[in-house]
Formats: structure tokens, C-alpha cells, sequence
């Protein structure tokens, strides 16, 4: 995949920087983005037109492979192994020398200590704030699409052994039990786990709330989970393969929940569906956002829109862009941008309060040319 950095070349002509640089490994997706190339040890990517990686001799086989650098240098070519960082420094001035760079822009979160030791050399370094790289980011490939869609295949199957535990499990004194042991959120979120490793895929974490904990959004759940109350799976995995990730949630109860938890997930699909008619080219994140917003404020509901300072209702964004990073840009939020064919983005409203216990519902989505295509397809189902 060759991004499309025309965007990127217009913002080095306006700021008059002859080149581009990021310190970082790949873990830093604009680094992955940028260079093509995976690796766990920091390198340089330095951008001027072309692309050139500056990178350890260990790297340097991998590098020249692997990446779609225009050219790849190491290290040892300008007489640095395990030097001081002073002599780090000079390697890295030289290298920049040898690409007629002398003046960069850089990430705003590049190293201090390096962005010094070029300036003691005479290169000048100025922090760009416009996230150019992460913006470029923001509209997909066919091919990204595709990784994108892969891994949410692999995401629903997750969601399916999830679903299939809750569904088998028997109720006693209220609590969920499965094959003769207590169900927890740590047991449901193993199984998620392996389910996903079978698609080789992983995660860092996943979410299984139930009841109070589901009324935080980012309460991963812990402990038993019971009957008759809200149980949110937020499942985010990337591919081990193509480093993209996918995004998915529904909430579940089994038996019967409370007449306002079932009022709640009405409302909430009710809200997704009229976020999911506002997607297409030319709205902005934020007439989505309100379109969510106006189904709860219209019942009755407080939001963050209607009040900022409310600690339940709807108290987050309706969204957000997916790709390298689980959350990046467009943001279906306040001051959302205007949205793209090619930008994938969540589309996740949801209530909470811990009296209640929370919903939500989320589908993944891409904007194309004419509104929008789902790439989610699961069912959305309540009560099993």
C-alpha cells in the first residue's frame, strides 16, 4: 500500500521545512504509516518527497525488504553503534545533511532531547500541531478497507463465543454460572481472547461491564456477572497481520432486565440508526453527534450537548475513525470535521447511570460516495 502523501508535500511547502522526521517505533501508527515498516526498536523516517529510514544494524536487513523507504541507511554508515547521545545527535545531523535537510518539521510529541541536539547542530526543528500525518491517515484505501473489514469478521466471531457463554449459562441466586463455575467478565473476556487469537488476531483489552460497572464506559468489568442486568461487550482487536483494528459493541441481558434498562436500548438503537442516516459525504462529525443527541434530549435524557457538566445519560461522543490507532480521526463529536469517502468510523451512542447500568451499541462503518456501508454484521438482540 502506497498512502497518498500529496497532503503531507503541500504541508512542508507552506511551512518551508525542507523534510519531515519521526523518532519513534512502530507502536507509533504515524511512525508505521509513514515508513512502511514494523519494528520494536525506535528508528528514524525522514520524509522529503521521498522516503529514507535511518535504522540499527539489526534492522537494516528487514528494512531494505520490508519498508517502501526510497532508501535505507544504518547506523554504522556514519560511525555509530552504542555511542553517547551527543554522537547520536551527530549521526543523525549528518544523515539529514546527507538528504540536504537542514531545516524540519516534526510531530508535536518528538523527543526534546533530539529536537536540541539537532538545533546545537544547526538544523532547524519546529513542532507541527495540525496532525498532518494522522489526518492523511483519517481517509482509507480500498486496501485498508479491506484490512479494516478482516479484522471486523474476526471481531464478530469474538462476539459470538461471548454471546454463546451468556446464552448457555444457568442462573443461580441470581448469578451467572457456565460449565459448573461462576460466569465472570474475566472468563468471558479469556474466551474473547482465545476466539481471537484462533483469527490471529489479539487485543490489549476488551470490555465485559455488567450492571454499575457498565455505566462507565471504560470500566473493562470485573467479578460475577448477574442476570436481569445491562452487559456490555466492547470488543476492539487488531490484526497481527496488517496491524488494523475493528471495533464492535452490544449489550446483552439475560433474563428479564428492568423496564427502564429495556426503554434505555430502544432509545439507543433508536439513536444509532438516526446517527447511521446522517453519515455520508459532506456532514460533519458533530451533525452526527447531534443526531444521536436529539434522540435522547427528545426523550428526555440529559447529554454532554445539553449538559456538559451531567455525569449520566449520554456522556461521551457518538464516534470515532479507526484504523492503525482504535481511535483516531474523523471525530463524530462537537467540532467533528467534515467527513470523506474512505473515512471508517464507529458510530456508538449509548446511556448510563448506575442505577440503570449502561447501553451501547456500536456498528463500524465506512463513508462512501453515496452515504455510508455497515461493516458490522451481527445482530443486535437484548435479552437471550
Amino acid at each position: 500500500m502506497d498512502p497518498d502523501l500529496s497532503a503531507l508535500d503541500s504541508f512542508l511547502a507552506e511551512a518551508d521545512a525542507d523534510g519531515y522526521l519521526i523518532d519513534a517505533d512502530s507502536s507509533d501508527s504515524d511512525q508505521r504509516y509513514l515508513s512502511g515498516f514494523d519494528a520494536h526498536d525506535p528508528f528514524f523516517t525522514l520524509y522529503t518527497g521521498d522516503t529514507h529510514l535511518l535504522v540499527s544494524g539489526l534492522e537494516y536487513g528487514r528494512a531494505r525488504k520490508e519498508s517502501r523507504a526510497d532508501s535505507v541507511s544504518r547506523y554504522s554508515d556514519y560511525d555509530y553503534q552504542y555511542g553517547s547521545p551527543e554522537e547520536r545527535y551527530r549521526m543523525l545531523a549528518e544523515f539529514l545533511a546527507d538528504h540536504g535537510v537542514s531545516s524540519l518539521a516534526v510531530p508535536a510529541r518528538f523527543p526534546l532531547a533530539s529536537a536540541d541536539g539537532l538545533r546545537e547542530r544547526g538544523v532547524g526543528v519546529e513542532a507541527e500541531t495540525d496532525d498532518v500525518i494522522t489526518g492523511i491517515r483519517a481517509t482509507k484505501t480500498d486496501a485498508e478497507i479491506d484490512h479494516i473489514r478482516e479484522a471486523q469478521r474476526a471481531n464478530e466471531k469474538a462476539m459470538a463465543r461471548a454471546e454463546e457463554l451468556l446464552r448457555e449459562a444457568t442462573v443461580e441466586d441470581g448469578l451467572l454460572r457456565f460449565d459448573g463455575r461462576a460466569l465472570t467478565s474475566e472468563r468471558v473476556r479469556r474466551e474473547i481472547e482465545i476466539a481471537l487469537l484462533r483469527e490471529d488476531c489479539a487485543l490489549d483489552e476488551t470490555i465485559v461491564a455488567c450492571g454499575a460497572d457498565a455505566a462507565d464506559p471504560h470500566d473493562d468489568g470485573s467479578g460475577p456477572l448477574e442476570a436481569g442486568e445491562t452487559i456490555v461487550i466492547d470488543i476492539f482487536p487488531k490484526s497481527k497481520e496488517t496491524h488494523y483494528l475493528a471495533d464492535m459493541t452490544r449489550t446483552f441481558s439475560v433474563g428479564e432486565p428492568s423496564a427502564r434498562a429495556r426503554e434505555w436500548y430502544e432509545l439507543t438503537a433508536e439513536a444509532k440508526e438516526a446517527a447511521l442516516a446522517a453519515v455520508e459525504p459532506g456532514a460533519t462529525g458533530e451533525d452526527v453527534h447531534d443526531a444521536a443527541c436529539d434522540v435522547y434530549e427528545e426523550a428526555g435524557l440529559p447529554t454532554l450537548r445539553d449538559d456538559p457538566a451531567t455525569e449520566t445519560g449520554f456522556i461521551h461522543s457518538t464516534g470515532h475513525g479507526i484504523g492503525l490507532d482504535v481511535h483516531e480521526l474523523p471525530r463524530l463529536a462537537p467540532g467533528g470535521a467534515e467527513l470523506k469517502p474512505g473515512h471508517v468510523i464507529t458510530v456508538e451512542p449509548g446511556l448510563y447511570d448506575p442505577t440503570v447500568g449502561g447501553i451501547r451499541i456500536e456498528d463500524l462503518v465506512v463513508v462512501t460516495e453515496g452515504g455510508y456501508e455497515n461493516l458490522t454484521d451481527y445482530p443486535e438482540e437484548f435479552v437471550i
